[in-house]
């Protein structure tokens, strides 16, 4: 391996992020050199808790599996905040040597270690309270030349909800009863719904049978699904009511006036089978040209210039998670053309949901996470 790229090795990252936290944070509050040493060995057991948790998930003792998840997730998030807070302390100990003169410039040191520690705590208990407590978003949709029957016509949305280590039944059931509320026209699962597989969590889906809307609940594929086994949870997901959309439309007929509902597999998913490349202008193919609203349930936003092409009005996705937690959800528009909420390509509407779950740490501090009720209007000349 080159020199320069075993210096770019994860196992050195893992290792120098928390000793710059210890060196500039934990050497401030004045703990010593055992306790510095205390810490980042802490904190670089903070920086592995994807792995731990999947370990732990193979324990005979599930409950306890569990907590050990939740423990090793809500330590990640909490050294990603803490990072992050001693880079801005940092850099705010900078701008006050450069302002101040020395001796108050030094005497800032241990004050602000101690906020730094203080706000990434705010940070992590707010974040997990958010996490919990998706909110409704109401998202108005302008379609050109609608049909008076088609005015108002709803659809409900979740999406990256996660049920696994730490999103449980309980989690899907409160979700499922708020959505059956909202009695919307149909019901949209926009893919990673699950991490983990059937047998482990086939239980905390079950809620999902359900799911009630005039016209049904349908479901694309996210990339989760594809590391969890999606031949298995598709068919799990059909045995529990919803219809799954694979590159594929079904046309819906509501008060007279017809409505094309397409879905393709996760932009993605073609790394994992040849055959499952996502493919807009497949899902529509043959759709009726007379349709009044044409919309596609894609689980990410890169799907967008090819939904446009091939003449959609309106694509549903996800994905991204808004960028789950600040500062994160300033760095998203780099992988993603969107990062959260309603866009316009050419003409298609993008509305991006920033999820209904969690990935990793129950953290969502800043981004709060959603279940979307969207409405299609007539657009305005």
């Amino acid at each position: 391996m080159p020199a320069r790229r075993r210096l770019l090795h994860p196992i050195w990252l893992i290792a120098a992020l928390p000793g710059y936290v210890g060196w500039r944070l934990l050497a401030a509050l004045g703990v010593g050199p055992d306790g510095v040493l205390a810490g980042v060995a802490l904190l670089i057991a903070a920086c592995i808790p994807i792995r731990w948790a999947v370990r732990v998930r193979s324990l005979q003792h599930q409950r306890f599996a569990d907590r050990m998840a939740w423990v090793g997730f809500i330590a990640m998030g909490f050294f990603s905040s803490l990072f992050v807070a001693t880079l801005l302390r940092d850099l705010f100990l900078l701008g006050a040597r450069v302002a101040l003169p020395a001796g108050h410039a030094a005497a800032l040191d241990t004050p602000s270690a101690r906020w730094a520690v203080a706000l990434t705590l705010m940070a992590t208990a707010a974040g997990l309270i958010i996490a919990r407590r998706p909110r409704l978003v109401d998202v108005d949709i302008p379609i050109a030349q609608l049909p008076q029957a088609l005015h108002g016509f709803s659809i409900a949305q979740i999406t990256d909800v996660h049920v696994g280590p730490t999103i449980k039944r309980g989690f899907v059931e409160r979700i499922v009863e708020r959505v059956n509320d909202l009695n919307a026209d149909l019901i949209a699962v926009t893919g990673d719904l699950v991490d983990g597989s059937v047998p482990q969590l086939s239980a905390h889906t079950a809620p999902l049978a359900k799911l009630s809307a005039r016209h049904g609940a349908y479901f694309v594929t996210g990339n989760h699904e594809y590391y969890s086994g999606e031949r298995a949870w598709t068919r799990e997901l059909g045995r529990l009511g919803l219809t799954v959309l694979k590159n594929e439309h079904v046309v819906l007929r509501h008060d007279g006036e017809l409505l094309v509902l397409a879905g393709v597999n996760d932009f993605g998913a073609h790394h994992f089978d040849p055959a499952q490349r996502s493919d807009p202008a497949a899902a529509l193919h043959g759709a009726p040209p007379n349709a009044g609203a044409r919309i596609l349930l894609a689980h990410q936003p890169r799907s967008a210039p090819d939904a446009s092409d091939a003449g959609f009005d309106l694509q549903i996705c996800g994905h991204t998670h808004g960028g789950q937690f600040w500062p994160w959800n300033f760095f998203v528009r780099y992988f993603q053309p969107f990062t959260a909420g309603l866009h316009r390509l050419k003409n298609l509407w993008v509305y991006v949901s920033r999820g209904t779950g969690y990935w990793g740490p129950p953290n969502r501090f800043g981004v709060p996470s959603e279940i979307t009720r969207l409405r299609l209007v007539p657009a305005q000349a």
